[in-house]
């Protein structure tokens, strides 16, 4: 047996891969170069230039570009009109902002646990969380998969619940031909550098609800509006804006929006590049009974952000902090996602306990997310591969 790199063996390969990376070409720096010798490079047309773009991407009717992915949670979450007192719906495998967005508008997130197969919410369990203080639920397509759309918009609109998508990992996914971003009442996108495309920092909102998107606007900024049909004391002079409700400074510049311009145009190519990555990982890794590979539904054409290697803990004798520092060992760098949100001690303090949501809590104790990522070269992906079976060999039963 190959002796592994953790007890002095030596590694699969000498630099490190981590499992996330931008790639930023040549093109994207040139957008930017150009935006920041422009006149302008925030509040300008490279905005509206992306919003639109996005509304290309997504089918949304209306896009709000924004500083970031929390924003865009945090600013859907007030346009949803959540309130103290009111209870929100949410995926406990996610990063902790899904949740978050709900707490700054006062209300109580309720977790609900996930399939044991895709990872995603489960429907079944939103249904058995709806108490007549429910007024919205944040669904987040985990891992870029789409989450069970029909039956989950059908729930909202059985109990009339208001459905925010939390998209973060999914841009370019669709469901059923549909392009996320114009199926939920508000989808949220993020656009850090470790997601499909990037703007640095970024987010975004879409919606085909008009009402919303005026809201949204007036929200990332100030709440300020120049808008007659919106003012309390309207004006047609020229130099005059009224803050109509308490906003935010959430807008994104000028040189963001033209880098993440630029990404879109690659958006098919670096999303064809991932789905060829995570199918040559399920291949190597289908038959091996130690390992169990996330589920798709037929219903989504992931793009996907990330790729889920998980334990089968009755296969091997380590647990998943030995198999991770193994791997880290090798030289291939994973990271976990997601710690159950209602496992931080912000949360715990706020009286969540352990045991709500057990498909998640297992779920987290046995996985771990390889590298994917657009510039991962097939040597690479085979050196990932390779690892993998030699920390899987070292620690499976023996039977």
């Amino acid at each position: 047996m190959e002796e592994l790199a953790i007890f002095g063996g030596i590694p699969v390969r000498e630099k490190p891969i981590h499992y996330g990376r931008q790639c930023i070409e040549q093109d994207d720096i040139d957008a930017v170069v150009e935006t920041l010798k422009s006149d302008v490079i925030t509040c300008g047309p490279k905005i509206e230039e992306l919003e639109k773009k996005l509304c290309e991407v997504t089918g949304a009717k209306y896009a709000v570009a924004v500083c970031n992915g929390t924003a865009a949670l945090h600013l859907a979450a007030i346009a949803a009109g959540l309130k103290e007192g009111d209870e929100v719906i949410v995926s406990s495998i996610t990063f902790a902002a899904s949740a978050n967005c709900v707490r700054y508008c006062g209300a109580r997130p309720v977790f609900a646990d996930i399939k044991p197969d895709t990872y995603n919410i489960d429907p079944d369990s939103i249904r058995r969380l709806i108490t007549p203080a429910t007024k919205a639920v944040v669904a987040v397509d985990f891992t870029g998969q789409a989450v069970e759309l029909d039956e989950i918009c059908a729930i909202c609109k059985e109990h009339n619940l208001l459905l925010i998508e939390d998209a973060a990992h999914a841009i370019g996914t669709k469901y059923k031909d549909k392009p996320v971003g114009s199926i939920a009442d508000m989808t949220c996108f993020s656009f850090h550098p470790v997601k499909t495309v990037t703007s640095g920092e970024g987010g975004a909102i879409t919606t085909n609800d008009e009402a919303l998107y005026r809201r949204l606007v007036r929200l990332r900024a100030h709440g300020i509006t120049r808008s007659q049909e919106e003012m309390v004391h309207p004006t047609d002079a020229r130099w005059y804006n009224e803050q109509v409700e308490l906003g935010y400074n959430y807008r994104m510049t000028d040189f963001q929006a033209a880098l993440l311009c630029s990404q879109l145009k690659k958006l098919g190519k670096f999303s064809a590049r991932r789905k060829e990555i995570a199918e040559k990982y399920n291949e190597a890794f289908a038959e091996m009974p130690e390992l169990m590979i996330q589920r798709e539904i037929p219903e989504s054409e992931t793009t996907r952000h990330l790729y889920i290697l998980r334990l089968n803990p009755e296969k091997l004798t380590c647990d998943r902090r030995q198999f991770f520092d193994a791997l880290y060992a090798e030289n291939i760098c994973p990271q976990v996602h997601y710690l159950p949100v209602y496992w931080h001690s912000y949360y715990e303090k706020l009286g969540y306990q352990k045991g709500i949501c057990p498909n998640a809590e297992k779920f987290y104790n046995e996985v771990m997310s390889l590298p994917l990522y657009y510039m991962l070269s097939d040597s690479d992906v085979e050196d990932v591969i390779r690892a993998v079976k030699k920390v899987v060999a070292y620690y499976k039963k023996q039977s």
